[in-house]
């Protein structure tokens, strides 16, 4: 019986209870409504519910008295074995051991499946991270939204949502001439131009481009530092395509900045025209000053934006605006952000967008700040000079460490890592603990086999030690969990469960036996773990896959 099952059975027992003391008072409660909690104390059962408590003052009861005509009625429910009232109005609730231990089968046979939910079902969502100027490498904080967007993008995959991982190429603008004027400059030995970009880097890209074009100096400058822009922008933007694949983070979608500027066909609008002209049409948009203004504070912003100079250019919010409206043109009604500790003016900013082209605020556009990183003892990159790149993290720290512990924090909670922790081979570190628990469940299975116990037995009343019920009770969890942490966008909550999951099939290894010591005979007991034990693995290598990390099998 799972949490949903579980809530169904207890709804089915309250509404007549409800009613007969206040006609219609349950009328609008659905079984989503009666939360159920494991007790942290497993003496306290494998479920509590506070519905009676919830209930009680609505209908005019004493929480107590109520909780206990409540576990009275639940009491005769099939799978359920014992129901008692505790404290206030808790209703403690404990499964038999053969209606818990069924869950055992039920995942095995789910495999990579369990877990998944449909709460997600019918959201059509783009999910943009990272986006990063390529101008140069991806450094520590691109290495954190990397691995939150990806885990992210996984739970609301898990769930059923519609997504598209989304990466905006910040290549239009000033800051690429300056690019491309830097590759130039490091060609002819000319200092780095002011606002440009400097670094063993560039050298390597003015190395590159000259191979590509050995003409390059030969053109006329204009057509030098356009010619050297492009070529460059193509080897640093493969270059961090190859960082992010490595990392074990792919794109669906690299949208450029420059589709938003082209001309549309026989030298029409741009989408960016076109995007001044849609806002306008909604009533938000005004002229002054020779300057066309969009009015963002009718949502919420704390000014309102120029969209169009009155020399006739657009600005950066223009090309904001733009790529938003595209976003919803491809069929993607909600559109979410993870943006760096430095776009705060961005949130106002991007949901009055949202309001101004017709949509929802609250509903269609979500923006998720990520905080600052840091690593200890992390030198700078020798190319770049001034940060910590991506790519040297991954082969000092390795992906999985990375990844893991980048996930285990909330996205807005300031981060330092420490490097020492991370390359232990220890349970000290969370991500080895983890992995290590799952390779575990591999080496049990092998040494089952070579023991001759196989799972051609299931016989889930067998599974009745307390530690099995714990750890029964801890698999239950993973799907509402799943479901919980893709709505709140926080994939901390499935690193920070694996950590307890790992903890207790520990415990219950160090307790129950999957193979018979010595020549003791082969029992049904030892087949039935074997289902609990693979079913653990199952669930840590799933979780760990939501994560973007790897579930060795042997350590």
């Amino acid at each position: 019986m799972d949490p949903e099952a579980l809530s169904a059975a207890l709804l089915t027992v309250i509404r007549p209870l409800a009613e007969a003391r206040r006609e219609g008072s349950t009328a609008e409660l659905t079984a989503a409504d009666l939360v159920l909690d494991r007790p942290k104390n497993r003496d306290h059962g494998d479920w509590s519910s506070n519905a009676a408590m919830k209930l009680a003052k609505s209908l005019g009861a004493n929480p107590r008295e109520f909780a206990a005509e409540i576990a009275a009625a639940l009491a005769d429910t099939p799978g359920i074995s014992s129901v008692e009232v505790a404290g206030p109005g808790f209703i403690n609730i404990r499964l038999d051991a053969a209606t818990a231990g069924a869950l055992a089968r039920t995942i095995v046979e789910a495999g990579a499946a369990f877990g998944t939910n449909s709460s997600q079902h019918g959201n059509s969502i783009n999910l943009e991270f990272v986006s990063a100027n390529p101008t140069g490498p991806l450094h520590i904080g691109h290495t954190r939204w990397a691995a939150l967007g990806d885990a992210i993008a996984r739970l609301l995959q898990a769930s059923g949502a519609t997504l598209v991982r989304e990466f905006y190429v910040n290549d239009a603008g000033a800051q690429m001439d300056r690019f491309g004027a830097s590759v130039i400059a490091a060609l002819t030995g000319a200092p780095t131009p002011e606002g440009g970009y400097g670094g063993a880097y560039i050298a390597e890209l003015a190395r590159r481009v000259h191979a590509k074009r050995p003409d390059l100096l030969d053109l006329p400058t204009d057509e030098q530092i356009t010619t050297a822009r492009d070529l460059a922008y193509e080897f640093q933007l493969g270059e961090v395509q190859a960082s992010l694949a490595n990392f074990n983070v792919k794109f669906d979608v690299w949208f450029s900045e420059r589709v938003l500027h082209a001309k549309g066909e026989g030298a029409g609008p741009s989408l960016v025209d076109e995007a001044v002209e849609r806002l306008r049409a909604q009533g938000h948009v005004f002229d002054q000053d020779g300057a066309v203004w969009v009015r963002t504070t009718d949502f919420g912003d704390d000014k309102d934006r120029v969209i169009r100079r009155s020399n006739g250019e657009y600005t950066y919010f223009a090309a904001d605006a733009a790529y938003y409206l595209n976003k919803g043109d491809r069929g993607y009604a909600h559109k979410i952000y993870l943006l760096g500790a430095d776009h705060h003016g961005y949130v106002h900013r991007l949901k009055a967008l949202a309001g101004a082209a017709g949509d929802d605020p609250e509903k269609d556009i979500e923006v998720l700040i990520g905080q600052l990183v840091s690593v200890n003892g992390a030198r700078l990159s020798k190319r770049a000079g001034n940060i910590i790149e991506m790519d040297d993290l991954r082969e000092w720290l390795g992906t999985d460490a990375l990844r893991y512990s980048l996930a285990r924090y909330p996205a807005d909670s300031p981060l330092t890592l420490d490097p020492e922790l991370l390359r232990k081979r220890t349970n000290d570190n969370p991500v080895f603990y983890v992995q290590y628990a799952h390779a575990r469940t591999h080496n049990v299975a092998r040494n089952a086999d070579s023991a001759g116990v196989d799972r051609s037995v299931f016989a889930p009343e067998l599974l009745d030690h307390e530690s099995e019920s714990a750890l029964l009770g801890a698999l239950q969890e993973f799907p509402r969990l799943v479901a919980f942490a893709a709505e709140a966008r926080e994939p901390h909550r499935i690193a920070r469960y694996l950590e307890e999951l790992a903890a207790l099939y520990h415990r219950w290894y160090d307790s129950c036996r999957v193979t018979p010591l010595g020549d003791d005979a082969v029992t049904d007991v030892h087949r039935t773990r074997l289902w609990l034990n693979d079913a653990t693995g199952q669930v840590l290598r799933n979780g760990l896959d939501l994560l973007g990390v790897k579930a060795p099998e042997r350590m």
